[in-house]
């Protein structure tokens, strides 16, 4: 086995709330929760594909110590939305690519858009 990783390297992690059209008040709805329920930090709306992601999105932003109280309640609230969740390292690549959880639908990510980016 390859040597293993510290989580201690993990910044902080991104959930990526993906939406179409016909879902996006679910995803308001669940974005209003989250903001209302968590210690978080909400990115902008996307309604359109950006960086390695293939459909309309907006990142929540959480600390370590909140993974444990945010992702299961993710898990039962999604209300049929597909959610990425992935750590924050020095390795966006391998965060989306390898080290990422996927509530509901494994969409198809743009990964050659981080195949060489360093987060800092």
């Amino acid at each position: 086995m390859a040597d293993a990783i510290d989580p201690a390297s993990i910044k902080c992690y991104h959930a990526h709330v993906y939406y179409d059209g016909g879902s996006r008040e679910t995803a308001a709805r669940i974005r209003e929760e989250i903001g209302r329920r968590f210690k978080v930090e909400m990115g902008r709306w996307r309604d359109a594909p950006v960086g390695p992601h293939p459909q309309a999105m907006y990142q929540v932003k959480f600390e370590p110590e909140e993974f444990a109280r945010i992702v299961p309640w993710l898990m039962l609230n999604r209300a049929g939305l597909n959610i990425l969740v992935h750590p924050e390292t020095t390795d966006a690549y391998i965060d989306h690519a390898v080290n990422a959880l996927w509530l509901g639908e494994k969409l198809k990510l743009r990964l050659e858009v981080l195949r060489n980016l360093k987060s800092g």
